[in-house]
């Protein structure tokens, strides 16, 4: 019986672990220097953007406005020239411009390098209240805005006021535009007693602003029928008289 003698490896050497040399001195003052010189720029800019003119508001740009002058809308924003861009208060200044009667909404925009951009919404009349001191424009909130010497073209006369005018407005709001045209005035004793004049001496018994989709709906086919007086106030059973 033969026997087989086993080689042995040689066991492998335990591998030794790079050594791992302690920067030199001219490297740690290098990497100083450069940590130091990063903060200093960081630093410098941080307050040239906040504390200078460099960055500072240069041009106030005005967008937007119709019957409104840019002058009115500048001074309404009160931004100092010269402010740095980033501390100029969006907010705070389209707070101020917003007391601004005509003005239904404003957006307020920093634009590099140093403008800041007004865009104005000015308010949309849907009636105008006639009194001693002129027409007085009312828009879709039923805010009375602006007084004017002569009431525009094309717009109904609200006679009513308080809760009766908001529902004034809310169903000439809701008016299809040809049916709108054809509305001279608008009479509200109370909001569930809104009536319409139209052209011709017609006239409309509304109601409240309830339903006036349907309501609308159903006075146009009512208007092709010959009479002086249309209840639509109950849209379920209308009448022409």
């Amino acid at each position: 019986m033969s026997t087989r003698t086993a080689r042995r490896r040689p066991a492998a050497a335990p591998r030794r672990r790079p050594v791992r040399r302690a920067p030199s001195r001219r490297t740690v003052v290098r990497r100083r220097l450069v940590a130091i010189l990063v903060m200093t720029v960081v630093t410098a800019v941080v307050c040239a953007v906040w504390f200078t003119p460099v960055l500072g508001v240069r041009e106030v740009e005005v967008r937007g406005v119709v019957e409104m002058t840019e002058v009115q809308v500048l001074e309404a924003a009160a931004i100092e020239p010269g402010t740095p861009l980033v501390r100029v208060d969006t907010e705070a200044v389209a707070a101020r411009v917003r007391e601004l009667r005509r003005v239904a909404g404003v957006r307020v925009e920093r634009v590099l390098p140093g403008s800041v951009r007004l865009t104005v919404d000015e308010r949309d009349p849907v009636g105008v209240v006639l009194a001693g001191d002129g027409a007085h424009l009312v828009d879709a909130t039923g805010r009375d805005y602006a007084t004017v010497a002569q009431p525009p073209a094309g717009l109904p006369e609200l006679k009513a006021s308080g809760a009766a005018l908001d529902a004034a407005v809310g169903v000439v709001t809701q008016l299809p535009e040809a049916l709108r045209r054809e509305v001279l005035v608008v009479t509200a004793g109370s909001p569930s007693g809104v009536r319409l004049t139209l052209s011709a001496g017609r006239e409309v018994r509304w109601g409240s602003v309830a339903d006036s989709p349907r309501k609308a709906a159903v006075l146009e086919v009512l208007l092709t029928r010959e009479g002086e007086v249309f209840d639509v106030s109950s849209p379920e059973l209308p009448t022409v008289s």
